[in-house]
């Protein structure tokens, strides 16, 4: 007589599902035509993951439409702002809340293509097997790229990088790329209220915050792509921001004011939740799964 074998479940457990734990921070401002289709392919690369829009009260109705696909889909998630207020603190804002929520793992990129939702899965690799604690998809190491930039745009965020990199004494190479992953705990090591930067220096800012509290900062290459369509925010006043907000971190350091002095709270952002020596946070509101799922090897996106 054969003893016939039970058969084996194919359902995926949750905690083995690609992204789970991880919160992706989406600001948007004017991505009406294209905050669908990201919503989408951030969600096939990372079908475990949440995906928080933060929204600055775009006129075209960029936030609206975010509401429809949360509506459909219980991984998103919209947080409005009233009004524009500057890339780095909807960032803050969106940090605050996957915080809050529970986050193991904070991925932060741009609405408009030109980082590829493909990439996500090796952005967050190197945090879920335990070597990195913030990581930087990078056009500027080996085998990254950009394409679709003129002369003087590449000039610009690669001379950005290198001023960043000699004044700070910062050992990445990519400073002024938004396309991150952190760790939880990081990121909420860092205190909100002293963040200098609200434009596109809040990169450069936060790498360095989180390194000189010791973090293991890792770059992967990505090929960063010209946004598909919709016009550039990049502007004279962003680019002296940055050289100001460099020469100001550089300086307070000397003076002994860095690393990690809790400034004010910053208004509409919420500060992260304390995080302990393990990395828990206290406050989670929103049940999440355990863990991450690393690519299996081989495995195409």
């Amino acid at each position: 007589m054969t003893t016939a074998r039970p058969k084996r479940s194919t359902a995926t457990p949750t905690s083995a599902v690609r992204g789970a734990g991880a919160w992706v921070i989406l600001p948007t401002y004017n991505e009406a035509e294209n905050v669908r289709t990201i919503s989408t392919a951030i969600l096939e690369s990372l079908p475990g993951a949440t995906l928080l829009v933060v929204d600055d009260g775009s006129p075209d109705g960029t936030g609206q439409i975010a509401d429809e696909l949360a509506a459909a889909d219980p991984r998103i998630r919209v947080r409005h702002r009233p009004e524009k207020q500057g890339l780095g603190r909807a960032y803050l804002d969106g940090f605050g809340v996957a915080l809050t929520g529970g986050a193991d793992v904070v991925i932060q990129m741009d609405a408009d293509w030109s980082h590829d939702p493909a990439a996500l899965p090796s952005l967050i690799a190197p945090i879920a097997g335990g070597t990195a604690d913030l990581v930087i998809g990078s056009r500027y190491t080996k085998g990254g790229g950009v394409v679709d930039w003129g002369l003087g745009r590449r000039i610009i965020s690669r001379g950005g990088s290198i001023f960043a990199r000699s004044v700070l004494r910062l050992g990445p190479h990519d400073l002024t790329g938004g396309f991150k992953a952190w760790r939880a705990s990081t990121l909420a090591a860092i205190p909100f209220g002293g963040i200098h930067a609200g434009g596109y220096v809040f990169q450069i800012e936060m790498t360095f915050r989180a390194s000189r509290r010791a973090a293991r900062v890792v770059e992967t290459p990505i090929t960063f792509r010209d946004r598909r369509v919709g016009q550039s925010k990049m502007s004279r006043r962003i680019v002296v921001e940055a050289l100001v907000v460099v020469v100001t971190l550089r300086a307070e350091e000397l003076a002994g004011r860095l690393p990690g002095r809790r400034g004010r709270p910053i208004a509409g952002v919420p500060e992260p939740p304390a995080a302990t020596a393990a990395g828990d946070r206290t406050g989670t509101e929103i049940p999440r799964p355990s863990a991450l799922e690393t690519p299996a090897a081989g495995e195409g996106r």
